[in-house]
C-alpha cells in the first residue's frame, strides 16, 4: 500500500510539472510579443554568473505614477504604496511598448494593451528582473536594449529574449 501511495504521488507530481511546462510553452507560442526598454543597471552587478540583472524604463514611469512612501529616490530602494495592477501601453509598429497610464477600468483603444505589474518590496516589477543565458555567452548581451515578453490573454508577461538598439534579436552561437 505504501509503495502505491509513493508511486501515485510521484505520478501526480510529474503530471503537475508537465502541465506547468505545457502552459509556459503555450504562453510562448500564442502570446503577443511586446518589447520593453531597458535602463542601465550598476555595471558592477550587470553580469553575475549566468544571468543579467534587468531594470525596465516603464517600471520607473509606473513608480512615478503611484503614491510614494517617504518620497525617497526610486533607485535607492524606496517604496511605493499600492497593489499589483495593470499598465496601459501603446505598441508601435515594432511592438515596442510605451507607457500610457495605469489601468482604471477604461476601455482600451485599438493599439493599446494591458501589461501586468507587481509591487514587490515597494518596487515595481514585471515578470522577471533577470535574464538567464548559457555560460560563456555573457558578452553577447552587453548590447541589450530591450527585453521581449510574450503576453497572454490574462496580461501576464513571460520574458523570452533580448534585443539590441536596432531591434534585432540577440542571437548567440552556442556551438563549441
Amino acid at each position: 500500500m505504501r509503495k502505491m501511495t509513493v508511486f501515485a504521488t510521484f505520478v501526480l507530481i510529474l503530471l503537475v510539472l508537465n502541465f506547468a511546462i505545457y502552459q509556459k510553452e503555450e504562453h510562448i507560442k500564442n502570446g503577443t510579443s511586446v518589447l520593453l526598454e531597458l535602463v542601465p543597471v550598476d555595471p558592477r552587478s550587470l553580469m553575475q554568473g549566468d544571468y543579467m540583472a534587468l531594470r525596465f524604463k516603464m517600471a520607473r514611469r509606473i513608480y512615478d505614477t503611484l503614491p510614494h512612501i517617504d518620497n525617497k529616490h526610486f533607485w535607492q530602494g524606496t517604496s511605493v504604496k499600492g497593489n499589483d495592477g495593470y499598465v496601459v501601453v501603446t505598441l508601435d509598429k515594432n511592438n515596442v511598448a510605451t507607457f500610457d497610464s495605469l489601468y482604471t477600468g477604461n476601455v482600451l483603444k485599438e493599439n493599446e494593451m494591458l501589461l501586468q505589474y507587481r509591487i514587490r518590496g515597494g518596487q515595481v516589477k514585471f515578470a522577471s528582473n533577470a535574464f538567464f543565458f548559457q555560460e560563456g555567452t555573457a558578452s553577447a548581451y552587453n548590447v541589450a536594449k530591450y527585453g521581449e515578453f510574450k503576453v497572454n490573454d490574462n496580461h501576464t508577461l513571460l520574458l523570452v529574449d533580448m534585443y539590441d538598439k536596432n531591434l534585432r534579436k540577440i542571437e548567440v552561437n552556442t556551438t563549441f
